[in-house]
């Protein structure tokens, strides 16, 4: 009967040993604690809670000025029985997958094309180059390319001219424009995402292609073969990063559409605007800017299911 006490006594102390070892655990891990506040404290304040108040604002008939009713799904009704909303999701699709398309391919040609070229100045003198875009604002962007692509004095058509085709109404015509908005996202960005495959295929083995030369292989079936598949882990991070950005077009709309070509390019982030800033209906922008939010994490997480990014 005298074991009882002792193994009593050894129980409390193993308590107090391991709750001593937790207090140091926790005493060493709190300067890293408070490294992570601020993080914490920002997504809080200016994520969440935001994003909560969005919530109660999409179920009211929201007022700037006096008190707002609670109308429930109301505002989400009338969002999805909108012609206007629908066609600017399938402006959005078009649009988002043009740039998609497009953008992500564009960016792995050029990556290969300059990793081809053997002389180093004409490989950073065509890097800077197309870089440089992705610098600017879109409001630069958008306003030089108007410019150029204008019917009268532009230099786009200048050059048309020159080879005795007629002017082209960039800007005026929706077809056109549609593909127009298409080259500039992708002419502004391509040069960003370049920069990425060309860090990643630096970063391959160089015995694969020695190995390559000793087996006979030309520089297509090393590209096919090494490069190309090198790249699948940067290519499954840039295919994510653009698919999330689908539904959130908005800057280079706003600032290169006009009233001709509104219905053709008017996507998902101007309708909301429009409610939000011109009409003032605040609710239904808000229950629409919720949608699109709902929208792209369901595209997101299909798109990280299908390619099996956790794999990379």
């Amino acid at each position: 009967m005298s074991s009882i006490p002792a193994l009593s006594t050894r129980s409390a102390s193993g308590r107090k040993l391991t709750d001593v070892h937790r207090f140091l655990h926790l005493k060493h891990a709190m300067p890293l604690f408070l490294m992570i506040l601020p993080a914490i404290v920002y997504f809080v304040v200016l994520t969440y809670y935001p994003l909560g108040h969005a919530i109660i604002i999409s179920m009211q008939d929201f007022h700037m000025i006096g008190n707002s009713k609670f109308i429930g799904l109301r505002n989400y009704t009338q969002v999805l029985t909108d012609g206007t909303f629908w066609s600017a999701f399938g402006n959005t699709l078009f649009l988002g997958m043009g740039i998609l398309i497009c953008g992500f391919v564009a960016p792995i040609v050029i990556a290969l094309s300059l990793n081809e070229v053997v002389q180093g100045w004409a490989k950073r003198t065509i890097q800077m180059t197309i870089y440089i875009p992705h610098l600017f604002s879109w409001v630069v962007v958008g306003g030089l390319w108007i410019y150029m692509l204008t019917p009268d004095g532009g230099l786009v058509n200048a050059i048309l001219h020159v080879f005795g085709i007629p002017t082209v109404q960039f800007m005026t015509n929706p077809n056109i424009a549609r593909w127009v908005l298409i080259s500039v996202s992708v002419w502004k960005d391509v040069g960003f995402n370049c920069i990425l495959y060309l860090a990643a295929i630096v970063g391959i083995n160089p015995a694969l292609y020695e190995s390559a030369n000793v087996d006979g292989a030309n520089r297509w079936h090393k590209i096919w073969y090494i490069t190309i598949p090198s790249l699948t882990r940067t290519m499954k991070v840039v295919g994510l990063l653009s698919i999330m950005g689908i539904l959130r077009l908005f800057e280079q709309i706003y600032v290169m559409r006009n009233a001709v070509i509104e219905p053709k390019v008017d996507v998902l982030m101007t309708y909301v605007y429009d409610q939000g800033f011109q009409i003032m209906n605040i609710g239904q922008a808000t229950a629409s800017a919720l949608l699109i939010l709902m929208f792209t994490l369901f595209l997101t997480l299909f798109t990280r299911r299908l390619v099996r990014y956790d794999e990379i």
